[in-house]
């Protein structure tokens, strides 16, 4: 199995970093431990990440700020990707940012606290419908005024059904895809048969299924999960990250966590190799949906 691959145009390592765990509690605010924090981003990149996925809306500003404390100067291959399309308010309330002028303001925001005069990719994060062919139109014509202004590379869109997607590959280029996919969680099949197609990376958030349904505890209580991971003496993480990067050759993975022996756990799944007879097997995983369904009642 190859452990890299591309990234628009730009060759990276299959394995990547999320950096949204490294904010505190539900997203919002300072970390308990922000020199745990800044360790863990310093491992990833000795481990060989190359791209990390991080929003200014989260903490807000917090997450961007440790990266920059951690890593700035960022070493001379590392792809820092992004998403607007979203705030928070004073209590850390998730809420909507679809306007153009407030998809501007995002990426100048995520300028200003990473430090960077250039974005290497920034995803447009729908959020409720997915948007008017108009106003779609609209977002994406804001990210490539941006681009032409050199204040962003590649764009991607997140959070996107199939029709969504296609109205996006109408318009613009679209780098990669960003939706919640897992072995149990397999709603938006649609969407990556779509980027196979078009050979667009696709990048699974909830690589896990997420703590809405209950996350790695709830993968180790798959029998059949588990029956590959003991047979391979993997973790069930382990197992869960290997299936995705079966699937298909330019899924871009960014696990992410606020602990250094997880993200050793996490980097590791790139020297798993699941065998048909594995990959058969996981087809019988029992699907719990998508996650933000769950969350959302």
């Amino acid at each position: 199995m190859n452990k890299t691959s591309f990234m628009g145009d730009k060759p990276v390592n299959r394995i990547g970093f999320g950096a949204m765990q490294l904010a505190g509690p539900g997203v919002f605010g300072p970390p308990r431990d922000p020199a745990g924090a800044r360790a863990v981003l310093r491992r990833a990149i000795e481990l060989g990440v190359d791209h990390i996925d991080t929003a200014q809306y989260y903490g807000p500003d917090v997450v961007n700020d440790l990266i920059r404390e951690s890593l700035h100067p960022y070493p001379k291959d590392l792809k820092l990707v992004t998403k607007v399309g979203a705030r928070r308010d004073d209590q850390g309330a998730w809420l909507p940012a679809q306007s153009p002028a407030e998809l501007r303001a995002g990426v100048e925001d995520n300028l200003r606290s990473l430090q960077v005069e250039r974005m290497d990719l920034v995803n447009l994060r729908l959020i409720g419908d997915e948007g008017s062919g108009d106003l779609l139109a609209e977002q994406l014509g804001t990210l490539e005024d941006l681009r032409g202004e050199g204040k962003l590379d590649l764009i991607g869109i997140s959070e996107a059904g199939v029709g969504a997607v296609r109205r996006a590959l109408d318009l613009v280029d679209i780098a990669e895809v960003q939706n919640s996919y897992s072995v149990v969680n397999r709603s938006g099949e649609d969407v990556l048969e779509l980027c196979v197609e078009r050979e667009i990376a696709f990048v699974p958030y909830f690589p896990l299924g997420s703590g809405f349904s209950g996350g790695p505890k709830q993968l180790a209580q798959d029998p059949v999960i588990a029956a590959v991971a003991e047979r391979h003496g993997a973790t069930v993480t382990q197992i869960a990250l290997a299936w995705l990067l079966s699937r298909y050759e330019r899924m871009l993975l960014i696990p992410g966590t606020s602990s250094v022996a997880h993200l050793e756990e996490n980097m590791a799944a790139a020297d798993v190799e699941l065998d048909e007879s594995d990959l058969a097997e996981l087809e019988r995983a029992t699907q719990l949906g998508d996650p933000l369904a769950a969350a959302h009642g």
